[in-house]
């Protein structure tokens, strides 16, 4: 592949992963026509998927599509087409038109919901698939494999995408993502405003509710065995130590008092004695 045409499918494919969320390994349905074309030529039709993609891929084929093959009785291409996953599409009993089938499981309202890519030979196929916003479409001319360009509704739909990132602010983490069913977050957003909001009963205010009153029960079981208390003999001997030191110091501080009185009287009774006796003279 040619750098320029490769580089151009690498954007084209960054395109597809931002704004409708393709990831690999790439679902790629092929139809029966694609699958004899690749017979026919000798390639290997997965590395030529893997190589235009430019990551892993997962080929997909219908029921309808393998019951074409098995009418037009080419064995090769059977058992190349056996390879591959195989995809429901419902009409198992009675099989109708190979394209018809395809555009029935990727045309789901509108929209590419299961994110397929389509690699078929069918110009009114693909003319149809271009209505759809999100559809890559691959095809064989010759021995090259090509992607189609960005269709007129993919690249309408890319650019609302990234208007709805700017418009919603760099602030919102919400905006520019898709919600489900495939409309961006604006769409949404109108839709929920539409619809009326269903009011229902509301819940107390934790705050403003009584605690529950614990039962005399609970109380009997926090409570448990009750401890028994120990004495600190230690701190009781010291105590009484300090008090009898407290004692004789007052003890001490009594006695010189006593003695100083006894002398006075002493001195009072020597006085009177030489007061009579000079009376006397």
């Amino acid at each position: 592949m040619r750098q320029k045409r490769s580089k151009s499918y690498r954007k084209q494919m960054l395109v597809y992963n931002h704004a409708f969320k393709f990831r690999a390994p790439y679902q790629i349905i092929v139809d029966h026509e694609i699958v004899e074309v690749a017979d026919h030529s000798g390639i290997d039709l997965v590395k030529y998927l893997k190589n235009t993609v430019q990551d892993e891929v997962k080929p997909m084929i219908t029921q309808c599509c393998m019951q074409k093959l098995y009418e037009s009785k080419n064995q090769s291409a059977i058992s190349l087409a056996k390879n591959f996953e195989r995809r429901r599409c419902g009409h198992k009993d009675q099989a109708i038109d190979p394209y018809d089938c395809i555009d029935s499981i990727i045309d789901i309202k509108g929209q590419n919901k299961h994110r397929y890519v389509v690699c078929t030979q069918s110009i009114d196929l693909r003319r149809k698939l271009r209505h759809i916003p999100g559809v890559p479409l691959l095809y064989m001319n010759r021995s090259v494999m090509i992607m189609e360009p960005l269709s007129n509704s993919s690249d309408a739909k890319q650019k609302q995408f990234e208007q709805s990132k700017l418009s919603g602010g760099l602030n919102d983490i919400k905006a520019g993502k898709l919600v489900k069913g495939g409309n961006s977050t604006g769409e949404a957003e109108k839709e929920k405003a539409g619809a009326k909001r269903k009011r229902g009963p509301k819940e107390p205010n934790p705050l403003s509710m009584k605690k529950k009153k614990p039962t005399a029960g609970d109380n009997k079981q926090e409570e448990g065995p009750k401890k028994k208390r120990r004495r600190k003999h230690g701190n009781k001997n010291s105590e009484d130590k300090q008090d009898d030191g407290a004692e004789d110091n007052t003890d001490n501080g009594a006695q010189p008092s006593e003695n100083l009185e006894e002398n006075q009287s002493e001195e009072k009774g020597t006085r009177d004695e030489l007061e009579v006796g000079n009376d006397s003279d």
